[in-house]
C-alpha cells in the first residue's frame, strides 16, 4: 500500500461552489457493503443504540413525481430497489486528504457512482445496474429539506452526476425514477473514510489485474494504484485507490471504473461469506462501528434494527445468483446516452426478472400488464397525441408512422387524436404515455384498440396529455403485433456474475511497469 494519499482524477467538472453538507459522501458505492456487513455484525441491544447514533438520515424523493410501487406476487412479496450513490465531496479534514482535489474543497458535490440493487420479490436474487457519471440525463425538480431551496427541472438534458447538488440524494433518487420508471425504496451513502476503516475492518479484498498497473500519467492524473500481475488482497488506501482508478484501466472511461468496482464489491461479499476471522467478536464489533459511522441512509434505514433486518433479506441471495450491469450506453460527444438496450435492462428490473436469466417464466398477467380500475371517458372525447418513435441506431425514422397511426385512431372512434410533425424519436417498442392518474384509463382505452399490452403503458411526465409514440417494432402496417418479449439481460450490460473469482482487470499498456 502506498503511504501517500492519492491526489483526485481531474476530471471532476465541478460547477458552482455551495455549502458543504456534513454528510456528502464518497464517489463510490461501498455503502452497499454497511448493509452486507452488518449481517454479521449481531450484537446486543445496547449495542444497537450505540450504533444508531452513528448513522446519518436524508429524504429518500425530493422530487414532486412518484413511480407507483411493484405489484406483489402471489405469495405477497414485493421487490427491494435500493438506490446506492457515492460523491466526490471533500468535506471534512480525513475526506480531503484521502480524496485530494484541494480546489474542490466546499463546492457542489458530484454524484459521480450510482448503482441500483435489485433484490427479487422472492429473494432469490440480486441484480445491480450502474449509471456512468456523465450520462446525461433530465433532472427533475427537487426541492432541498434543509433550507426549502428549490431547484427547478434541468432544461434538456445535463450529466446525472449533477443530481446530488440539487438538494441532496433525494433528487438523484428522483432522477433515476425518472429516467428508469423503477420505484426506489431507500438510497445508502458512504464517505472516503469510511471505505477506508471498513476495508482494513474486514482485513483485505482480493483484485486482479493482468498486468503490472501504476495508475498516474506525466500530468499527474491518475488515482496512484500499484500493484503487480496477478491477484493481491488490497485494503485501505489502496482499495480506495482500485474504486478511483480509471487511469490505467482498459480504456481509461468510467465504464471500465464501474467494471472495477463491480469485481471489488463481488469479492468483498464472498469475503464476508467466507473469511473465518470474522467470527472474531472484537472484528465484528470494529466492522459494525466503522459501517454505521460511513453511511447516510434514508429514514427507512436509519436504524441498526433496519438494517439488520434488510442484510438479513440481502444475505438469502447467493453469490452465483448476484449479477452486476453497467447501464448500456451510447457516447454522444464526450458523454454518454442511454440506449434501447438500456430500456430493456431497466424494464427487466421492473418486472423483476433475473438478469441471470435463472428465473421461472413469469406469469402471462405479470408480464402483458393488468388493466387499472380507472374508468375511460368516451372515445370522442380522448385527446391522443401520436408521435414518430421509429428512428433506430441504424434506420431513419418511418416516414409519416404519426399520421397513419393518428388515422386508424380516428377510425376507431378516437376522433381528437393528431399527429405530431415535430418530434423525431427513438424508441425499441411502442408505447403509450399519460401524466397523470385521471388519464390513466383513457390511456389503457387507446392502447386495447390497437392491440397494444397494458404493459407498454406508462406513466410520464414528459408528456401532457395522452400520448402514443409509434416505436421501431410498428414501422410499417396497420395492425399493430406485440413482439414476443426477449428477457434475456443485454449483451452491451456486460453482465459480471457475483461468484467469478476469476475475474481480472485489463491493464492499459501506456499505465504499465516492469
Amino acid at each position: 500500500m502506498q503511504d501517500v494519499a492519492p491526489k483526485t482524477e481531474a476530471d471532476s467538472g465541478h460547477g458552482s461552489r455551495r455549502a458543504p453538507r456534513k454528510h456528502r459522501v464518497l464517489r463510490w458505492s461501498a455503502a452497499t457493503l454497511a448493509v452486507l456487513i452488518l449481517t454479521v455484525a449481531g450484537t446486543g441491544y445496547v449495542y444497537y443504540r450505540h450504533l444508531n447514533s452513528n448513522i446519518e438520515q436524508d429524504d429518500l424523493n425530493l422530487g414532486d413525481n412518484k413511480v407507483e410501487e411493484p405489484t406483489p406476487n402471489a405469495q405477497g412479496q414485493t421487490p427491494l430497489n435500493i438506490l446506492v450513490i457515492g460523491s466526490d465531496a471533500r468535506d471534512s479534514k480525513e475526506n480531503q486528504e484521502l480524496g485530494g482535489a484541494r480546489e474542490t474543497f466546499g463546492s457542489t458535490p458530484l454524484a459521480d457512482v450510482q448503482m441500483l440493487l435489485h433484490l427479487s420479490a422472492d429473494r432469490s436474487n440480486l441484480s445491480v445496474v450502474s449509471m456512468p457519471r456523465d450520462t446525461l440525463v433530465k433532472i427533475p425538480k427537487c426541492t432541498d429539506p434543509d433550507d426549502g431551496k428549490v431547484y427547478a427541472a434541468s432544461e434538456g438534458r445535463v450529466m446525472a452526476n449533477q443530481s446530488l447538488g440539487h438538494g441532496g440524494p433525494g433528487c438523484t433518487v428522483a432522477t433515476w425514477q425518472e429516467l428508469t420508471g423503477i420505484h426506489i425504496d431507500h438510497f445508502m451513502m458512504v464517505d472516503f473514510s469510511g471505505v477506508v476503516s471498513m476495508a482494513d475492518a474486514i482485513g483485505g479484498v482480493p483484485v486482479c489485474v493482468d498486468a503490472n498497473i501504476h495508475s498516474r500519467d506525466s500530468q499527474g492524473h491518475g488515482s496512484g494504484l500499484k500493484l503487480e500481475k496477478g491477484t493481491h488482497p488490497i485494503k485501505g488506501v489502496q482499495a480506495l485507490q482500485w474504486l478511483r482508478t480509471r487511469y490505467g484501466f482498459e480504456d481509461g472511461s468510467d465504464l471500465a471504473r464501474a467494471k472495477a468496482q463491480h469485481m471489488y464489491m463481488n469479492s468483498m461479499v464472498r469475503e464476508l461469506r467466507d473469511n473465518a476471522t470474522l467470527s472474531s467478536p472484537n472484528k465484528l464489533r470494529k466492522l459494525a462501528e466503522q459501517a454505521t459511522g460511513a453511511i447516510t441512509v434514508d429514514s427507512g434505514l436509519g436504524t441498526v434494527k433496519k438494517l439488520y433486518d434488510l442484510s438479513n433479506e440481502l444475505r438469502k441471495v447467493k453469490p452465483e445468483r448476484v449479477t452486476m450491469t453497467t447501464m448500456p450506453n451510447r457516447y454522444v460527444g464526450a458523454r454518454v446516452e442511454p440506449t434501447a438496450d438500456a430500456e430493456k435492462l431497466f424494464r427487466l428490473v421492473r418486472e423483476d426478472i433475473a438478469l441471470d436469466g435463472k428465473d421461472a417464466k413469469k406469469a402471462t398477467a405479470q408480464k402483458t400488464g393488468a388493466a387499472s380500475d380507472d374508468t375511460a371517458a368516451a372515445k370522442d372525447e380522448i385527446g391522443v397525441l401520436v408521435q414518430n418513435g421509429t428512428r433506430t441506431d441504424t434506420l431513419a425514422a418511418a416516414k409519416g408512422r404519426a399520421g397513419t397511426v393518428a388515422g386508424l385512431l380516428v377510425e376507431k372512434g378516437y376522433t381528437k387524436a393528431a399527429s405530431d410533425r415535430t418530434a423525431s424519436l427513438s424508441e425499441a417498442t411502442t408505447l403509450v404515455r399519460y401524466p397523470s392518474a385521471e388519464l390513466e384509463g383513457d390511456a389503457q382505452a387507446v392502447a386495447k384498440s390497437l392491440g397494444i399490452p397494458m404493459s407498454s403503458v406508462k406513466k410520464s411526465t414528459d408528456v401532457s396529455g395522452v400520448t402514443l409514440v409509434v416505436g421501431a417494432d410498428w414501422r410499417e402496417g396497420a395492425a399493430y403485433q406485440a413482439a414476443e418479449q426477449d428477457d434475456e439481460t443485454p449483451k452491451t450490460a456486460e453482465a459480471l456474475n457475483g461468484a467469478d473469482d476469476e475475474a481480472c482487470m485489463h491493464v492499459d499498456p501506456d499505465f504499465t511497469w516492469s
